[in-house]
């Protein structure tokens, strides 16, 4: 008999009908000869019941019994049965099912499971493996219902992103796997040909050129689920291969994108949660974010802001400070208000090393309000003045702490954003229920290395310059979309002049012959009447993780690789025989003994 319905669909209503379920026996118990099975599919788990009083006559009770002893916990069996109502007081109101239960009637073992290497049922003190064994047994742990529902929440978001893309006449594109290599900020996974050896495919690090090249050929409106592969360490939110909602328009302004992700959002928000996403998401200028919160993608849940202090301090007799300022850095503070009666001598002297040694901070110098005066350590080198004045800029209160940092502009407050970050987790001011999208705008084109004065792109070489490039600042029309202090994507205004990106490139260092090399094909394009055009991208693993209230990426994604980069359920990567590299002639050329006249031979068939 085939499935009539799946391990999360029975309900009351059911009751009497005669129904066919197959799944897995997530567990078993024996009642006195009366058997319980837990029978689990990816719907969800019906109780089943094998009780040899109550099977039809003629049954053969003793066959039947052999059949249910060799059901295994994790076995695929089908069961017939009647559904029937629970006995009183036995029903789960946890389960969707746990009203009814199935009498057995017929059983058949599809196929016997070993002893599972870890328990699959759902955790009920949230203990699981370590997670290289999850990663080892990956279809095992793709059976618990957590991994379940991180699946299909996955698969409705997409679902629900492709119909709001193509419901505004997006079209969905698939750009190549195998191209060339370009500069993208980080390490290629590099591909050998055959055909041509010693050459190399790179896989993509994003879709980036090959999306403007769609606008390039009047696509309009393009939008891709890009699988794409870069080659870095593995952390929480970072895997050697990614998935990203890419998307490129064209005669746009950065409004009509900010437009489009939001709208796109909000659609999926209600999809998935039945309410509205609010919106416009907030707007932070890149400098006002780092100032404030020391981080480009700050998590503004909580308060702990920074405070500038530069001109506030800019006469205070502490040789530490002066020197900094003397070198153009920077003096800023940050009040931990009410948190900070949590937070005594010791832990303050914990919070100065982690600075030091964590968060790459020169130091840190801490200061407490008490009986209505600044006092630490230190504050014998302000003037009563200062420290008033302090007090006033960081609105300080009595039993406040606060903590100053000092140092060059960036670095000090990157530093001090990793610092913030560390507090609010120790004072428990993060909350876990509260999603906050907003959009990082205002961002520089360019930044400059302080020490050799060389240009990097602060998004990537193709966002379009608002001024002139040449200019002492320069503005870029670039944009991050964040969440609760992660970036979930970039999105720009592209260049779409040849010469423009060109200039952009030569800019950034980058040799005229690299530039033929590397790039020419597309400043070549750009060259036939390419439209303005912009657009972003999302991490697809990232955003789910992050909705999903997930450690760690690997936990949204099916098959990732561990922390080190090993894909355990296949063991990639391995070593290759070395036939299969003499094939591609790899080894030849790594000991000079490939001869290159032989490759005319080839003809055209074998090529």
């Amino acid at each position: 008999m085939r499935r009539t319905n799946t391990c999360g669909e029975l309900r009351a209503e059911d009751i009497g009908k005669q129904v066919c379920l197959q799944g897995w026996v997530r567990f078993s118990r024996d009642h006195g000869g009366v058997a319980f099975i837990d029978l689990a599919d990816r719907y969800g788990i019906t109780q089943i019941v094998f009780d040899p009083e109550d099977l039809p006559k003629g049954t053969d009770v003793n066959a039947m019994a052999d059949t249910m002893k060799t059901f295994t916990r994790e076995s695929v069996v089908s069961i017939v049965g009647t559904v029937r109502k629970r006995v009183e007081g036995t029903d789960d109101a946890r389960n969707p099912t746990g009203e009814v239960e199935v009498l057995i009637t017929e059983a058949e073992l599809l196929n016997k499971s070993a002893a599972p290497p870890f328990e699959i049922g759902d955790q009920k003190e949230g203990v699981l493996p370590n997670e290289d064994t999850r990663m080892k047994y990956r279809y095992l742990d793709l059976r618990r219902t957590e991994m379940i529902q991180a699946m299909e929440f996955r698969s409705k978001f997409l679902h629900l992103a492709r119909q709001y893309l193509e419901q505004n006449s997006f079209l969905e594109i698939e750009t190549p796997i195998l191209g060339r290599s370009t500069p993208e900020g980080a390490r290629d996974y590099v591909v050998p040909s055959r055909v041509h050896p010693g050459t190399f495919y790179a896989l993509p690090q994003s879709p980036q050129l090959f999306k403007q090249m769609l606008m390039v050929g009047s696509m309009d409106r393009y939008y891709q689920v890009a699988r794409c592969f870069r080659d870095e360490d593995s952390r929480k939110d970072r895997q050697p291969e990614f998935t990203q909602l890419d998307m490129e328009m064209s005669f746009v302004d950065m409004a009509d994108i900010q437009n489009m992700i939001e709208g796109l959002l909000s659609f999926v928000w209600k999809g998935l949660y039945g309410k509205e996403l609010e919106t416009p998401f907030p707007r932070i200028a890149y400098r006002d974010a780092m100032e404030r919160f020391g981080s480009d993608k700050p998590d503004m849940r909580y308060g702990l802001e920074f405070v500038k202090l530069t001109d506030v301090v800019k006469d205070v007799p502490y040789q530490i400070f002066q020197r900094i300022l003397a070198e153009g850095g920077i003096v800023a503070g940050i009040n931990l208000g009410d948190g900070s009666a949590k937070v005594g001598r010791n832990e303050v002297d914990r919070y100065i090393h982690y600075a030091k040694n964590k968060a790459k901070l020169g130091g840190l110098t801490w200061m407490r309000c008490e009986n209505g005066v600044l006092t630490s350590n230190i504050t014998k080198y302000f003037t009563p003045e200062i420290l008033e004045n302090i007090k006033q800029a960081m609105n300080v209160k009595e039993g406040d702490l606060i903590f100053l940092i000092a140092g060059p502009w960036k670095a000090t407050y990157e530093g001090g954003g990793v610092l913030r970050r560390k507090i609010a987790e120790d004072l428990g001011l993060v909350p876990d229920d509260v999603f906050q999208f907003f959009w990082m705008v205002d961002c520089p084109m360019f930044e400059v290395d302080p020490v050799s004065g060389k240009y990097d792109a602060f998004h990537h070489p193709f966002v379009l310059p608002l001024n002139d490039i040449n200019d002492d600042y320069v503005a870029g029309a670039c944009f991050d979309i964040c969440l609760n202090g992660n970036e979930l994507g970039s999105g720009s205004l592209r260049i779409h002049n040849a010469d423009l990106q060109r200039a952009v490139l030569e800019k950034l260092g980058v040799p005229d012959e690299t530039i033929e090399k590397e790039f020419g094909w597309f400043i070549q394009a750009l060259g036939y009447g390419a439209p303005p055009h912009g657009g972003i991208a999302m991490g697809v693993d990232r955003l789910i993780a992050i909705l999903l209230n997930k450690e760690t990426i690997r936990d949204v994604i099916a098959f990732p690789k561990n922390k080190r980069a090993v894909s355990l359920l296949d063991n990639s990567p391995e070593k290759i025989d070395d036939s299969k590299l003499e094939e591609l002639q790899i080894l030849s050329l790594a000991t000079g003994d490939l001869d290159l006249e032989s490759l005319e031979d080839i003809d055209s068939d074998e090529q």
